[in-house]
């Protein structure tokens, strides 16, 4: 027996990505529908070795669907998430619209799976940003470990955070730079390509973006209110994974040695920390990959029980995609849904 799975926003860089990600991990789909705006109705995406025609969101009816993968944005999830639970069927939504709302779990499923049950209040669960997601995977078992007092971190993430649009602009921009074309900013409000931005997303009143702001409201909804964390969030000139640089101060002592057979042994880490030349993971390694790469793994000097590392990951999959179809996945582990659709 298995689900009925709407995708909406499927034509998009994520949408696309929890498609492949469906076929991929054998998830119990009967049949699943791609949806997006009357501007994409016909367009073809791949499911698989299938094709899905594009179908309206704003005309289907889901009384018969059981789970809505929700990458549309936050304004389409803000109108069409509450309406979608109300005919019971399960939103799990990308965007930020419902990650704050105390009615709603925000869930990465390495960290808070028991946070789940919660999900039947207005039957929508929410996706953590991409840059909180692959932190707290190596925060979580490291905080049960030595509790953590203070998070330090500093974003270097990728254009497609920021969707098709942003990396468009990078290849445009760096082909102009070679050509010597006049490089415009338009997505971006400054040029990205051979450069970094030290600003994503809308300013805030006491000077941080509101990137670094869910940085650090996520983390303390998802792991613990009491840890402090500052971040500084930067975009940089590369196509498909985040990485961080965090430094982490804890209660109790822990060596770099510890750090590392702890999380060589939790679930969603690959720890890859040779103190060699390329003994490490970058970007271009984690494109694809469902795992979050953990290198750098050392001691800091400058505080008691501190510790520094280097964390990457596919922010397409992990930081989206994946950590949504994952959450689906825990819903049926745990017996909380059922097919509407009886087999045949």
């Amino acid at each position: 027996m298995g689900f009925k799975v709407a995708v909406a926003g499927a034509t998009g860089n994520v949408g696309r990505e929890m498609l492949n990600i469906l076929e991929e991990r054998g998830f119990p789909a009967a049949e699943v529908v791609a949806l997006a705006s009357r501007r994409s109705v016909g367009t073809e995406v791949s499911y698989g070795d299938r094709t899905l025609k594009v179908r309206a969101l704003d005309n289907y009816d889901f009384s018969d669907t059981d789970i809505c993968l929700m990458s549309a944005g936050g304004n389409v999830s803000k109108e069409w998430s509450p309406r979608i639970g109300k005919q019971g069927c399960v939103v799990i939504d990308n965007s930020s619209a419902w990650r704050y709302d105390a009615d709603v779990p925000l869930i990465v499923p390495e960290v808070n799976p028991e946070a789940i049950t919660q999900f039947s209040r207005r039957n929508i669960i929410a996706n953590p940003n991409c840059s909180t997601a692959q932190l707290l995977v190596a925060l979580k078992p490291l905080h049960d470990a030595a509790t953590i007092k203070r998070v330090v971190v500093a974003t270097y993430q990728s254009v497609s955070g920021a969707g098709k649009e942003g990396m468009d602009e990078l290849f445009t921009q760096t082909r102009a730079v070679f050509v010597a074309d006049p490089v415009e900013a338009k997505k971006f409000t400054k040029r990205i390509a051979f450069n970094v931005i030290p600003h994503i997303d809308v300013f805030m009143d006491d000077g941080s973006t509101k990137e670094e702001w869910k940085m650090v409201a996520e983390t303390k909804k998802m792991l613990d209110p009491k840890i402090k964390l500052t971040a500084t969030c930067v975009r940089v000139p590369v196509f498909i994974g985040h990485s961080e640089a965090v430094n982490i101060e804890f209660e109790k002592p822990i060596t770099a040695d510890e750090a590392r057979e702890i999380l060589r042994e939790a679930p969603g880490c690959l720890v890859i920390d040779k103190r060699e030349n390329g003994g490490y993971v970058t970007p271009i390694e984690c494109a694809g990959e469902d795992a979050t790469y953990i290198s750098r793994i050392r001691e800091d000097s400058t505080i008691d029980n501190g510790l520094n590392m280097w964390i990457v990951s596919d922010n397409l999959r992990k930081g989206a995609a994946l950590n949504a179809v994952q959450i689906a996945e825990l819903l049926i582990e745990r017996g909380l849904i059922q097919p509407k659709q009886k087999a045949a």
